[in-house]
C-alpha cells in the first residue's frame, strides 16, 4: 500500500530488514538524540539497507566509515564497551603489510587503538598507534567515509518515491563536509574534522602517512558534528567530551543502590542492564526518561519509557519522575485524527526525521496506544508510594485527571465499561497494545480481530489506575474522591473477572473485539493482569499454572502466544516469541500473589538465556523455540540491543524475587522473599528509603530465606512477611 509517497504494511512500518542484526555484533553507543552502530572493528561498512552508522534525530548522518592500513584491513584483537562513558574500545594490530614505498612491516608490530564516543550531537574517535618493532615503519592509514542521510524509517525498509538533495562534499585542509536539503527543507549536515591535519583528502577518502620509531606512539583525534556549534579543535572537544561523560555516569550512581551477589555471572548481567538502562536514559527539559531502543527506536515511547521507569523505580526513582513530566508536558490537548490524538491522551512516539516532518509516517507525535494512558497514572501512583513526593504530584495532577477523562470517555469507545481502542488514522497502528503487530490479535481459529478491541492487559492497567488515583486523592485530602475511585475500580474488578476469565481455557482470555466476541486464546497477555491486582486469588493461581505448562512456557521464558494456538508462529515478532519484559512483568504480578516458585522460574530461565547473548545483554525479543540440551535459545534477527524495557527487566524480577516494596518516608517490607536458585546471598547497600537508606543482606539458608539488616538510617523500618 502506498501512503503519502510512502509504501507501508496495512500501515504498520514494520520492520522489514533484509539482513540479521545478529549476523554482525554490531556495538551500540549512545547520547542524547544520537546513536551509532559499529561493528567490532569500530567501523561502519553496511550496505544500504543495513541499520550500521551513525544517526542523529532519526537520520543517518555517517554511512561508511572504514580503516585500512596501507590499504589492509587491520586484524581484531578485542572490541567492548567501557560502561564508564559509554564509548566503544576497539584493540587492533597490523597483517603483513607493504607501504607504498615497498618496505615489508611484519604482522603484529603496530598496535592500534581506538576509542569512539558521542556526546553532544558530535562523534568523536581517538585513534593511538604505536610501534612495537625493534626498528622504525612508515605507513598510510586510510579512511573511507560517506553520509547517505537517509531517514530510519527508510533503512528500516520503507520505500520512498522521492528523496531530498545532496549537496557536493565540501573539503578544506582538516576535513570535509557533506549537507543534505530533505523534504522538510531542512538542512542536515555532517562535518568531519581531524587533528593533526591529513595528508591527503577528498570526498570520501582521507590518508595519513605516518613513521614511527622503535616504541613511539602518535594519537589521532575526529571530531564529526551534526550541529552548528562544534569546536575548532577535534582535540579539545574530544577531551572534553570524555570527561563531561565520566561526570554524567559517575553523576548517575548518586543515589543508586549498589547490587553484590554471590554469582558473578548475575552481577555481570545486572551490571550490563544497569549500564544499558543508563545509556538509552535521555536527559529531557523535565528530566530523565528512557528512550526505547537502538537502532529502530531510538526516541521517546510513551509505553517502553513507562514502563521501564516502572522497573527500575525501587533502585532509580529518578527515571519515574523526569519520564512522567516528559510525558505530561506532550500529553494530548486537541483532537488530531491524524495523530491518533484526543486531549489526555498519552504519548506513543515522537519523532524528529525527515519522514515525519513531511508525513510520509504518521510519528511526529504520534499517540496510537490505548495503554500509555493508563500506565502514565499507575505509575505516578507508584512513584508516590515509593517517594513521597508531594511537589511533583501535585505538578502531575491536572494531567493525571486529564488521563482520566480520557479513559472515562474516548477510552471506553463503546460504552459497555471496558476500555478499547480502534485507530482513526489508516497510515497509523492497526493495534495499539503493546503487542502493536497487525496480526498479534487473533481469535482461536485465526481470524484477526476487528475492533474496537478490548484487551485484558488494558482493563488491569485502568483498574491500576483508579487505585493510583484513590490513593493520590486521600493523600491530597480528597477522602470522598478517594472512596470514588476505590468504587471504580472494585466494579471494573468484578466485572472484567465475570467476563474475561475463561474457565475451559484455565486463564485470561486475550482480548474482547468490536462484537464483544472473546478471542479466545492463551497468551502472556494474561499475565499482565496479575500485575496490578485486577485479579482474583484462584484466577491469577489458576494464571500462573497455565502460563508455565510447556506450550507457554519454552524452558527460556513465557511465550507470547501458546505453541498450538493457529497463528502460533516462534518467529513471528509477537506471536510465540519471548520478551523479557513481558516475563519481569508476568513475574512481578505472580509475586504480588505470592506465586514465588513461579517468579523463580521465568527468572532462572531467562537468567540462564543470557549466557548465549553477546555481553550478556538482554535482546528486545527472541525466538520461542523449545529449550533443547545443548543449545541455546534462538535469536530474533532484527530484534533491538540494547533494549530499554529489557534492559530493565532483570531490575524487576529482583524486586518480584523478593517481593519487595518500598514505601516512603520509613518502611521498606519484603513479602515471601525468595531467591533463585542461582543466588545464595544478594547484598543492597545504599536503598534509599525517604531522605535516609539501608544497607541489607538477602541470604537463602536452606528452604528459607533471610534478610539482615546491616544499617538502617534514621526511623527505617524493615518488615518481612511469610
Amino acid at each position: 500500500m502506498l501512503e503519502n509517497g510512502t509504501v507501508v504494511l496495512d500501515g504498520q512500518h514494520q520492520v522489514q530488514s533484509s539482513t540479521s542484526i545478529q549476523e554482525q555484533e554490531l556495538r551500540a553507543v549512545k547520547h542524547g538524540d544520537s546513536f551509532a552502530l559499529f561493528d567490532t572493528h569500530g567501523d561502519v561498512v553496511g550496505a544500504e539497507a543495513t541499520p550500521e552508522g551513525v544517526y542523529f534525530r532519526d537520520t543517518r548522518q555517517l554511512s561508511f566509515w572504514r580503516l585500512t592500513i596501507c590499504g589492509t584491513y587491520p586484524m581484531l584483537l578485542g572490541s567492548a564497551l567501557d560502561d564508564r562513558v559509554d564509548a566503544l574500545i576497539v584493540d587492533l594490530t597490523n597483517s603483513s603489510l607493504t607501504n607504498r614505498t615497498g618496505q615489508r612491516i611484519p604482522n603484529d608490530v603496530l598496535h592500534f587503538g581506538r576509542v569512539k564516543f558521542l556526546h553532544e550531537g558530535s562523534a568523536f574517535e581517538r585513534l593511538s598507534v604505536r610501534n612495537f618493532d625493534q626498528c622504525a615503519h612508515s605507513f598510510s592509514i586510510e579512511l573511507t567515509l560517506g553520509a547517505d542521510f537517509r531517514d530510519m524509517f527508510e533503512v528500516r525498509g520503507d520505500k520512498r518515491e522521492r528523496r531530498g538533495t545532496h549537496a557536493q562534499p565540501r573539503c578544506t585542509p582538516d576535513g570535509v563536509e557533506y549537507r543534505y536539503t530533505g523534504l522538510d527543507d531542512i538542512e542536515r549536515r555532517t562535518a568531519i574534522s581531524f587533528a593533526p591535519k591529513p595528508d591527503f583528502i577528498s570526498d570520501h577518502k582521507v590518508r595519513f602517512d605516518v613513521s614511527l620509531a622503535p616504541g613511539e606512539r602518535k594519537v589521532f583525534y575526529t571530531q564529526i558534528a551534526f550541529t552548528d556549534d562544534e569546536n575548532e579543535n577535534p582535540t579539545r572537544a574530544y577531551l572534553e567530551g570524555y570527561r563531561a561523560l565520566r561526570r554524567g555516569r559517575r553523576d548517575a550512581l548518586v543515589g543508586r543502590p549498589s547490587l553484590v551477589s554471590s554469582n558473578t555471572s548475575f552481577d555481570a548481567m545486572m551490571a550490563r542492564s544497569i549500564a544499558d538502562v543508563t545509556t538509552l536514559t535521555t536527559q529531557t527539559p523535565q528530566g530523565p526518561a528512557a528512550y526505547a531502543g537502538i537502532p529502530w527506536y531510538c526516541t521517546l515511547f510513551g509505553r517502553d519509557s513507562l514502563v521501564t521507569a516502572l522497573e527500575m523505580l525501587w533502585y532509580d526513582p529518578s527515571l519515574a519522575r523526569g519520564t512522567l513530566l516528559r510525558l505530561a508536558e506532550l500529553q494530548a490537548v486537541a483532537d488530531d485524527p491524524a495523530a491518533d490524538a484526543e486531549p489526555g491522551k498519552i504519548l506513543h512516539e515522537t519523532r524528529l526525521n525527515e519522514m515525519a516532518n513531511t508525513g510520509e509516517v504518521p510519528f511526529r507525535h504520534y499517540y496510537g496506544s490505548v495503554d500509555s494512558t493508563p500506565l502514565f497514572i499507575f505509575l505516578a501512583g507508584e512513584y508516590f508510594r515509593r517517594t513521597g513526593d508531594r511537589e511533583s504530584i501535585e505538578t502531575l495532577w491536572p494531567h493525571l485527571e486529564a488521563a482520566c477523562a480520557w479513559i472515562e470517555n474516548a477510552g471506553d469507545r463503546d460504552g459497555d465499561g471496558f476500555f478499547e481502542y480502534g485507530r482513526r488514522n489508516q497510515n497509523g497502528l492497526r493495534n495499539q497494545g503493546w503487542k502493536d503487530s497487525h496480526d498479534a490479535i487473533s481469535h482461536a481459529d485465526g481470524r484477526l480481530a476487528e475492533g474496537p478491541i478490548a484487551l485484558v492487559e488494558m482493563q488491569a492497567y485502568v483498574y491500576g489506575a483508579w487505585r493510583a488515583m484513590a490513593d493520590i486523592s486521600k493523600a491530597r485530602g480528597d477522602r470522598a474522591a478517594a472512596r470514588e475511585w476505590r468504587a471504580k475500580a472494585a466494579d471494573l474488578k468484578q466485572r472484567f473477572n465475570a467476563r474475561f476469565f475463561d474457565e475451559e481455557l484455565g486463564c485470561y482470555i486475550l482480548a474482547l473485539d468490536g462484537d464483544k466476541q472473546p478471542c479466545r486464546v492463551v497468551s502472556s497477555n494474561a499475565g499482565h493482569a496479575l500485575l496490578t491486582g485486577i485479579a482474583t486469588q484462584r484466577h491469577a493461581e489458576a494464571v500462573a499454572a497455565r502460563l508455565l505448562e510447556p506450550d507457554c512456557f519454552s524452558g527460556w521464558g513465557i511465550r507470547t502466544l501458546a505453541r498450538g494456538e493457529s497463528r502460533y508462529n516462534p518467529i513471528s515478532y509477537h506471536n510465540g516469541s519471548i520478551w523479557p519484559h513481558d516475563n519481569a512483568l508476568i513475574a512481578a504480578g505472580f509475586s504480588r500473589y505470592g506465586l514465588q516458585d513461579a517468579v523463580a522460574r521465568v527468572f532462572g530461565a531467562l537468567f540462564e538465556a543470557t549466557f548465549y547473548f553477546d555481553q550478556q545483554r538482554f535482546p528486545e525479543l527472541f525466538c520461542g523455540f523449545g529449550r533443547r540440551h545443548g543449545r541455546g535459545p534462538t535469536l530474533y534477527p532484527v530484534a533491538c540491543a540494547p533494549q530499554a524495557w529489557a534492559s530493565g527487566a532483570p531490575m524487576y524480577m529482583i524486586q518480584a524475587a523478593l517481593g519487595l516494596n518500598v514505601c516512603a518516608p520509613d518502611a521498606v517490607r519484603f513479602d515471601k522473599p525468595s531467591l533463585p536458585a542461582f543466588l545464595s546471598n544478594l547484598s543492597l547497600d545504599g536503598l534509599a528509603c525517604g531522605e535516609a537508606s539501608v544497607d541489607l543482606d538477602v541470604q537463602q539458608i536452606g528452604p528459607a530465606t533471610s534478610v539482615f539488616v546491616r544499617r538502617a538510617g534514621k526511623n527505617v523500618k524493615v518488615a518481612i512477611g511469610i
